[in-house]
């Protein structure tokens, strides 16, 4: 499943999250188990869809939501969506595993601090994603897209690899993979304008 499609079906229950947020923070091991059974299955599908390892994946999914049990102090329900944090945390730490020492010795995971797992980042952000036309519109944007403008996106979105990554990943020119993704941006930006403008 897209990450942003994800990441859209987590936000739509953002306003029933304030008393699971609150119950986190007093640190309530049931809240905990409510957390995890409202997003383990999505989590350890963003994570896996990274590293590509079942057994590695699952680890990866109790440190996503270990880091997301010691940092809900600083998540305000009032302003930003849980289930978009928890996937970003989740995506970071996948990513960042791939980029360790020990991640590239095993070929595909440790510890470091991506912008977007600071519940900070996700202030507002269920009001600009949630509701199912935004969902049929991004799904639309995406169809637009060829099959290796979208390679391009997942592989920048999934792995955080840069353009020049790309090129060598794919076996393509770097020339030729700057000008999938900027198409592929502008794509996207075009047809999600509306709702970014709602």
């Amino acid at each position: 499943m897209n990450f942003l499609l994800s990441l859209i079906f987590a936000a739509i229950d953002a306003r029933t999250e304030v008393g699971l947020v609150e119950r986190l923070k007093r640190r309530e091991g049931s809240a905990m188990g409510e957390l995890y059974d409202r997003y383990g299955k999505l989590v350890y599908s963003v994570i896996f869809r990274v590293v590509r390892e079942q057994s590695l994946a699952e680890d990866l999914t109790q440190e996503a939501f270990l880091r997301v049990w010691n940092r809900v102090q600083f998540f305000d329900a009032e302003k930003g969506a849980l289930g978009p944090w928890i996937l970003a945390v989740a995506r970071n730490r996948a990513i960042d595993h791939l980029r360790s020492a020990a991640g590239r010795m095993s070929g595909r995971a440790t510890d470091l601090d991506g912008p977007l797992e600071h519940p900070e980042a996700f202030v507002n952000l269920e009001r600009d994603i949630i509701n199912s036309d935004h969902a049929r519109v991004l799904r639309s944007a995406m169809t637009k897209l060829s099959a290796k403008q979208r390679e391009v996106i997942e592989l920048a979105y999934y792995e955080g690899l840069s353009q020049s990554e790309m090129a060598e990943r794919m076996n393509e020119p770097l020339g030729t993979v700057k000008s999938w993704v900027r198409t592929a941006l502008k794509t996207l930006r075009s047809e999600l304008e509306e709702v970014v403008s709602v």
